[in-house]
């Protein structure tokens, strides 16, 4: 077995939890590669040592002195040094960042060297080799990742290296310029490694034992979903669930590779098994329950508008001209709906109208704002008669008016419009029906 492990920043925010998490890696000698994350808050009104190292870095780009702020960074690590026992100084590491920040080396360089100090305790506590994700993570001259590049330095480097730590969340250009992911790209980071050393598993440690069902500052103790395939999981991501970085399913997807998602805090929890396929039947007849606010519907009325080739683009390209992408686009023989986000649309509003007046001459324009989206994800829905009317007579029951219905064809999910205001009770009258009953 060979099996790549990666901890968050609330696995790793102390030396307590550097403790619980060796003692996971050394549980099971399959777990050869670490990816760890920067320390995470020790408390509720901690600081992420990732956020204080944005503060340090934009003081020292203002040409303001920053040598306490550094200090404070410091003083963090050297916590956890001690905390650990471990005869290693960051002392020379921190003289290099503080002649780099005085340099302007750039916000990217000042964020990920919150993994890459926390990758050189770690490795020093394991005795595992410590790697420098920016000599192995390429991205290209645009600032996109460089998948096969990536991949064929990295396989060379870990072919002869039993056991490492690797440092989440960054990379580097052809020239050696640090470059980091999006916020919680250590996740992305952790899935990379596993494709390049073919791991039999990713396992995604963190404070939760898995994804749940809906988000539990809505639903009281929402189930743990056991199993769960790559597309649901998009799906419920995209929509806000946010367990995973999104984009951490793509390089293992790829290759077949199972992610586990695990509690540091609880190992013995199983976790949440995230996987390509399978014929394991859900518990329930959906898989999760996820949301968002702030959404707007911009209805378009136009008599035999199904009748008129190019209508439908017409429409498109009047948000488009204004740089507003749209999320979802129910229609009828007369009417079409386009969802948008109101924050990006509410200052275009009468621009996007007057193009749209302009460019496919519709019947009449009216704007809906306010509204929220509701995905209801599961693969079991598909073979299950009656789920859409389970879900439709909650919603009622519940006296909430739906405001929009849209379901693609792979029956995956069936996306729903409400009002803000009635945004938490729709979940929990869809969790109630579907979970709560069974």
């Amino acid at each position: 077995m060979n099996t790549v492990v990666k901890f968050g920043g609330s696995s790793l925010a102390n030396a307590e939890q550097f403790k619980k998490v060796v003692e996971i890696i050394h549980a099971d000698e399959a777990r050869r590669y670490v990816i760890p994350s920067a320390p995470g808050k020790r408390f509720s009104a901690d600081m992420k040592v990732t956020d204080m190292l944005y503060v340090c870095y934009a003081k020292a780009k203002s040409e303001k002195d920053f040598k306490k702020d550094l200090a404070e960074i410091k003083k963090r690590y050297q916590e956890i040094i001690d905390g650990l026992e471990l005869d290693l100084s960051l002392d020379d590491e921190f003289k290099i960042i503080e002649k780099n920040f005085n340099n302007h080396a750039g916000t990217s360089y000042a964020a990920s060297r919150g993994e890459y100090l926390n990758g050189i305790i770690m490795a020093k506590y394991l005795n595992y080799e410590f790697i420098d994700a920016a000599e192995v993570i390429r991205f290209d001259e645009d600032g996109h990742f460089n998948a096969e590049t990536t991949n064929r330095i990295l396989s060379a480097r870990l072919e002869e290296i039993e056991r490492a730590v690797i440092p989440g969340f960054y990379g580097a250009y052809e020239n050696g310029k640090v470059k980091t992911f999006s916020r919680g790209g250590s996740d992305i980071t952790g899935s990379i490694v596993a494709r390049a050393v073919m791991a039999d598993v990713y396992e995604n440690w963190t404070d939760v034992s898995g994804f749940l069902v809906a988000d539990p500052r809505i639903v009281e103790n929402p189930e743990v979903i056991e199993t769960i395939t790559y597309r649901e999981l998009r799906e419920l991501a995209y929509m806000g669930a946010s367990v995973l970085h999104e984009e951490a399913i793509f390089p293992v997807r790829y290759v077949g590779i199972p992610i586990n998602i695990r509690n540091t805090n609880q190992p013995e929890d199983n976790g949440t098994w995230i996987v390509e396929s399978t014929c394991q039947k859900s518990r329930y007849v959906i898989t999760g329950i996820a949301g968002k606010k702030g959404f707007c519907a911009v209805n378009v009325d136009k008599d035999l508008m199904n009748s008129e080739i190019g209508f439908g683009r017409k429409v498109l390209q009047a948000f488009e001209d204004n740089g507003i992408s749209f999320e979802h686009m129910p229609s009828g023989i007369d009417t079409l709906t386009v969802f948008v986000h109101q924050d990006e649309f509410a200052d275009k509003e009468q621009k996007v109208v007057a193009a749209i007046h302009r460019l496919a001459h519709p019947d009449h324009v009216e704007i809906e704002g306010d509204l929220a989206t509701i995905a209801v994800v599961g693969r079991g829905m598909k073979s299950t008669r009656g789920t859409a009317g389970r879900l439709f007579s909650a919603l009622t029951h519940a006296n909430i008016n739906i405001r929009m219905i849209d379901q693609g064809s792979s029956e995956l999910n069936i996306i729903i419009g409400v009002a803000n205001e009635d945004f938490e009770t729709a979940i929990q009258a869809i969790y109630s029906t579907f979970v709560d009953t069974v």
